[in-house]
């Protein structure tokens, strides 16, 4: 539903940003939030709402998404092409949204078609800030290719690189002239291969991957086009490459030590974590992929809770994969990270937070009419109804069927159930 004008009345208020909630009506105006105050006064055939008993927080924004392989199986993904992933990425899109994710940071995939149709109006689902095929070494964590596939003469692209499902970048000449074709279909940031990970099949998880000419050549292309790179990065090792070598942002990090992280502190760089833990919300692995998982998931709890002691820049996000499943429980994620955080910290980490780390996309943002992830006067009017306090309780989050009375994107209510 669109309106005009919508009035939100009798909510409290979480800004995303600060803890203390406000008793305040909120006016949307076409895309924007334009009024908050006392006693509004409701425009000529706005539809009002009235919020009693409800928080009104922004909407969520998860930091860490594979809009393609979110719900779809591999062997969707194996058998198929591009075609059919777009329709599998809006199908997982418009759930998404319906959790109340009204933004995405994907970071890799072909989510540069989804991500046009999304603001086109042509499919329903979050905002995406998209940073494209990944880039991977030969044999490297995006390497999806089997082993009768080489050698592959070289020039000669795989049918997974012609697709955008990734591109195999060695040597500097290539890593250029991929990050530049990224950029070139819109990419908002770039996303690199540094490590070793669980889900690919040749590369152990301590391995570092490219070398420094070849990150260094993709920092300094990249930020050419004033954005950043951000680097998959599991093992301490990876995680010091990426950062000595200009990453802003590292995906993963569950085995970084103290001291990388203290540099990580040091340098500015963002820490992009999830919450794995051992037995939890993991994908479809085999016993090799299962003991790499188990590595990752052994220093979770250690990185957080130093992290947040030395107060990284920490970003939220699911990294779900392979699982409708495993997508349906995006909210109960987010819940899940009060095991380190209070709600009020979790929540400002998925709205407010999660917002400034997009905001290093610079002028390569998508979307420049206003700020996202908060509730303040001029920002887009991306707005979810919980029906309870999720500062006191954070588990409401978890069932959004249950506990989101409105979601609202871009000032367009998508749900509307008010009890």
């Amino acid at each position: 539903m669109r309106f005009d004008n919508v009035v939100i009345r009798n909510a409290q208020v979480f800004n995303g940003c600060d803890e203390e909630l406000a008793d305040v009506d909120v006016l949307v105006s076409g895309h924007l939030i334009s009024q908050i105050g006392a006693n509004i006064e409701t425009p000529d055939g706005a539809f009002e709402i009235d919020a009693e008993g409800h928080t009104l927080i922004p909407g969520l924004i998860d930091a860490h998404w594979h809009g393609v392989f979110a719900e779809a199986t591999i062997a969707q993904l194996a058998l198929t092409g591009e075609g059919y992933w777009n329709l599998l990425a809006a199908k997982a899109q418009n759930n998404a949204l319906s959790r109340g994710f009204t933004t995405v940071r994907d970071v890799a995939g072909p989510m540069f078609d989804i991500a046009r149709a999304t603001d086109e109006g042509l499919i329903d689902g979050p905002r995406v800030f998209a940073s494209g095929p990944a880039l991977s070494i030969t044999a490297g964590h995006q390497d999806f290719r089997i082993t009768r596939d080489v050698p592959q003469p070289i020039g000669q692209l795989h049918s997974f690189e012609t697709n955008n499902m990734f591109y195999i970048t060695d040597g500097v000449p290539d890593v250029l002239k991929r990050v530049r074709e990224n950029l070139m279909q819109g990419a908002t940031h770039i996303k690199l291969m540094a490590g070793g990970g669980v889900t690919s099949a040749y590369d152990p998880i301590h391995t570092i991957q490219f070398t420094d000419e070849e990150f260094q050549a993709a920092v300094e292309a990249t930020e050419a086009w004033g954005t950043y790179v951000t680097t998959h990065a599991i093992n301490d090792e990876a995680v010091r490459h990426s950062v000595e070598n200009g990453a802003r942002s590292v995906e993963h990090g569950h085995m970084a030590t103290r001291e990388t992280l203290q540099m990580m502190k040091d340098e500015d760089v963002w820490l992009s974590m999830q919450p794995f833990l051992a037995d939890e919300d993991a994908p479809a692995l085999n016993d090799f992929q299962k003991q790499k998982y188990q590595s990752v998931t052994d220093g979770t709890d250690f990185v957080y809770r130093t992290a947040k002691e030395l107060g990284l820049k920490i970003a939220f996000g699911t990294d779900t994969l392979f699982s409708a499943d495993l997508a349906e429980r995006q909210g109960a994620v987010l819940a899940k990270m009060e095991r380190w955080f209070t709600p009020y910290e979790t929540l400002k980490m998925a709205t407010c937070d999660n917002a400034e780390l997009l905001k290093m996309s610079g002028e390569l943002t998508p979307y420049p009419l206003g700020p996202l992830g908060v509730i303040e006067e001029g920002a887009y009017a991306d707005l979810i109804l919980v029906n309870g306090n999720p500062l006191e309780n954070l588990q409401l989050i978890s069932d959004p069927k249950a506990n989101f009375g409105v979601i609202m994107k871009d000032g367009v209510i998508y749900k509307y159930d008010m009890k």
